[in-house]
């Protein structure tokens, strides 16, 4: 009989905080206009922009469909005066490109080597369009050449998406019981809290869990944590909360704070908190869309974040320029983007810097 595996906790490894050196951030050329139905033709421009912040701070690795879905972007990013020198491409088909939910989770060692955990992805319980954005995620964790565990029990793959997490990189790990442990749109019916909270423990390193309520109104995932809480260093919570108690996001992310107020850390002390504002509610076609600040994305010498054309717009910026003293903060118009129900943390995947 053949001895178990070691997990990746039991080796040492953990999932590193977003704000830890980077390789590069891995990112899927868009491409499928259903996400943004009747808005496609703005978001590869966008894109543009996204990633011409990114290059000036790490490279960035790009997923394309085929050669000439290479050549189109090449061409857009050059007229957009992005310097070709820190980009680079793949060729690996996707459905729909939320690369934050189908990539691996890259985690290291007290050595910074590298490490990748690969949940399977099927597209958040909830759309039938997924076995290329898992195929993808595969890839990248072949192309990382590092060791690649894929958790199961019970012969069963665990489903989980980069989006439902977020981690201090020493050892706490937040999360919504909306997403992860609801029976709408259950990723792994029938797996209890304190079974996803030893598999969690043992493949991510992390040593305490805190379970938030709930995310957003109008989030097709059913309860991503990456748009209500954030750290934004050990023990230090950056969360969303709505001034308007008419809004459907009031009771939830009051809830949340709640929640956050009486978690401790690891040494038993309370986490700092710090509010962010939510930006007006959104709607295309009388729908209502995800938006919030705290979809933003850590790079290696700047944080981009969503911004909406909103009073709050410079208010969030602020806050997070006085969390982040040494990055560039960078605003990125996300109206449009928000229609494809994710912003810039949602399209991103950071790749640890590590020892060869």
């Amino acid at each position: 009989m053949t001895p178990p595996r070691p997990t990746p906790a039991a080796l040492g490894f953990r999932l590193p905080a977003e704000w830890e050196p980077h390789q590069t951030t891995w990112i899927a050329w868009p491409h499928n206009r259903t996400d943004w139905p009747g808005k496609f033709s703005p978001i590869p421009w966008i894109y543009c922009e996204i990633v011409r912040h990114l290059a000036e701070s790490e490279p960035v690795s790009i997923l394309v469909n085929h050669r000439r879905a290479e050549q189109a972007a090449r061409r857009l990013l050059e007229t957009s005066h992005v310097p070709a020198d820190n980009l680079r491409f793949f060729y690996r088909p996707t459905n729909r490109g939320w690369t934050r939910d189908f990539a691996p989770l890259f985690l290291v060692d007290p050595q910074r080597r590298l490490a990748a955990v690969k949940f399977r992805f099927n597209a958040w319980a909830r759309y039938p369009d997924w076995p290329l954005d898992e195929a993808a995620g595969d890839f990248i964790a072949r192309r990382a050449r590092c060791p690649t565990w894929r958790p199961a029990l019970r012969g069963r793959r665990i489903v989980l998406e980069g989006g439902a997490i977020d981690v201090d990189g020493a050892g706490l790990l937040l999360a919504t019981e909306e997403c992860l442990l609801s029976p709408v749109q259950a990723r792994n019916p029938g797996l209890s809290r304190e079974s996803l909270e030893e598999i969690l423990g043992n493949y991510l390193g992390v040593r305490k869990i805190i379970w938030l309520s709930a995310g957003l109104a109008g989030d097709d995932t059913h309860g991503h944590v990456d748009d209500v809480a954030r750290f934004v260093a050990p023990s230090v919570v950056l969360a969303a909360l709505e001034s308007n108690p008419a809004d459907p996001n009031y009771a939830p992310l009051r809830e949340n704070w709640r929640r956050l107020r009486r978690a401790r850390n690891l040494a038993g002390r309370p986490l700092r908190l710090v509010p962010l504002p939510m930006p007006s509610p959104v709607f295309f076609r009388r729908q209502r869309l995800p938006a919030s600040y705290a979809n933003f994305y850590i790079a290696n010498r700047a944080v981009l974040v969503p911004v909406f054309g909103d009073p709050n717009d410079r208010i969030a910026l602020a806050v997070l320029a006085r969390l982040f003293p040494n990055r560039r903060i960078v605003p990125v118009y996300a109206r449009d983007l928000v229609l494809g129900l994710g912003t810039l943390h949602c399209l991103t995947m950071q790749q640890p810097a590590a020892e060869s």
